[in-house]
């Protein structure tokens, strides 16, 4: 069992920066671990994803809704993934997950909540002036 520690998130003024945090059991980090975001009244939106292995190396993929915004990074020793949110807008207010899939498959391929295995218990970004 996959267990996703959630941090970070509250209250951001627009433009400014917030960083979330996803910490994994075990050796769950190896998986793709991935954030999504829910609004009121709005469907489960994927943001990024990020995985390493052995052959490729770490890979990221970012909605074009925040590519260039937001960034993801990873720390191996504390079984941690980062999402870094930078010029934040009012539209960004939301409930953020993070999410594993165990499967392995590309992170293009899996971009709906129902692609993943695990999802930690979300938490509320706020972004006002």
């Amino acid at each position: 069992q996959v267990q996703l520690i959630q941090s970070g998130g509250g209250l951001a003024s627009p433009g400014g920066t917030l960083t979330l945090s996803c910490a994994a059991s075990d050796t769950a980090i190896i998986y793709t671990t991935a954030w999504f975001r829910q609004a009121p009244g709005k469907e489960r939106e994927f943001l990024a994803g990020i995985r390493a292995d052995r052959w490729s190396g770490v890979t990221t993929f970012y909605a074009d809704s925040v590519k260039g915004r937001f960034t993801l990074s990873r720390d191996d020793a504390k079984n941690t993934i980062y999402l870094q949110m930078n010029s934040l807008k009012p539209e960004d207010t939301a409930v953020y997950y993070c999410a594993t899939e165990v499967g392995g498959r590309p992170i293009q391929a899996i971009t709906t909540h129902g692609d993943y295995d695990y999802w930690g218990p979300g938490t509320q970004v706020t972004v006002s002036s």
